[in-house]
């Protein structure tokens, strides 16, 4: 099958597509033809040799795939030969062909296509951990999400909107709209504002209930200082930084605040399907109604995949960058 290749240390511009072997389903796999393939700002570390994928997964580029099912295996029972599927995969989505546990696969909304449904599974996945399971976000809280116009971001305002939170975003002045259509209430063009400064005006004093965080180090201060007592922390990234030269913990102990780092790709494969079985739950029927909807930034062909890792290392997409496979 043809794949997009890489080595550790490559630049967008070396991506390249190849041939590799088709992966074979074990007995409760499924061989997926893949038809679009979600881009995330991980298979950009991985790209660069940060992030290599866990142990078993496959080394090709991409988590998060909708296609039709090419085979099943000997002990599947969810799905049939022609299903239109998508879900999350530990790696090997570049490609015409990746497997997934019948488990992890969801059923493709009848309004959605297939590069709608690939912008669905990493980023709404860890949207709803970070702002359900670790967030415990409650009806009338208020949270602030940083990278607001991110596909992480996208997601988490709309549901953290469905639950009835109020919603303070960061991101760049240009982006600000679209955070609105969304749900956002405050917007923070964090290259001209100080985010902290701007929490404390919009609460009247009070700070936030909740922050989902992508930048680490520089923003850790300003992010416990904005919680209220009993806030929630959820850092699912250090793009900024992972060492801070000093912290004041005062506010941690007398606010009693919790930090909760996230992380999805290396969990059990146990939790991902529980994960995603509620998810489907909570999730699926909104999407069809239009409650959720699938932020795109751009599609690309997969041949012009360099292009689609250059915009997102350049920060100029809104929601999801799609890549589109023959």
């Amino acid at each position: 099958m043809k794949a997009i290749l890489y080595k550790d240390g490559y630049t967008a511009d070396e991506l390249k597509i190849g041939e590799v072997e088709t992966p074979s389903p074990s007995s409760k796999e499924i061989l997926v033809r893949v038809k679009a393939a979600g881009v995330n700002r991980a298979d950009i570390m991985q790209r660069k040799g940060h992030y290599p994928p866990p142990k078993g997964a496959s080394t090709i580029l991409g988590l998060e795939i909708a296609g039709v099912v090419e085979e099943i295996g000997s002990e599947v029972t969810k799905w049939r030969i022609g299903d239109k599927v998508f879900g999350l995969i530990p790696g090997g989505g570049y490609a015409e062909y990746a497997i997934i546990h019948e488990d992890m696969a969801m059923p493709l909304p009848e309004n959605l296509n297939m590069a709608e449904a690939a912008a669905i599974p990493e980023v709404f996945l860890t949207a709803y951990q970070s702002v359900i399971y670790y967030g415990r976000i409650q009806k009338g809280e208020t949270a602030l999400i940083h990278a607001g116009a991110s596909g992480v971001g996208t997601a988490a305002i709309q549901i953290a909107k469905l639950l009835e939170a109020h919603i303070i975003i960061t991101a760049s002045k240009e982006k600000h709209e679209a955070c609105f259509n969304i749900g956002a209430e405050k917007a923070i063009d964090y290259k001209h504002e100080d985010f902290y400064d701007e929490v404390v005006k919009f609460t009247g004093g009070n700070g936030v209930d909740l922050i989902i965080d992508f930048i680490g180090a520089p923003y850790l201060q300003k992010n416990i200082n904005c919680l209220k007592t009993d806030g929630r922390l959820v850092m699912l990234s250090l793009l900024g930084g992972s060492k801070v030269k000093e912290l004041d913990l005062r506010n941690m102990i007398g606010k009693r605040l919790s930090i909760i780092g996230s992380a999805l790709r290396s969990r059990s494969l146990e939790y991902r399907t529980n994960l995603v079985r509620e998810f489907s739950s909570f999730a699926l029927e909104k999407f069809k109604s239009r409650k959720l909807v699938p932020v795109i930034d751009k599609i690309f062909d997969w041949k012009d995949v360099s292009e689609a890792h250059k915009r997102i290392e350049a920060n100029k997409n809104i929601g999801k960058i799609i890549l589109e496979i023959d």
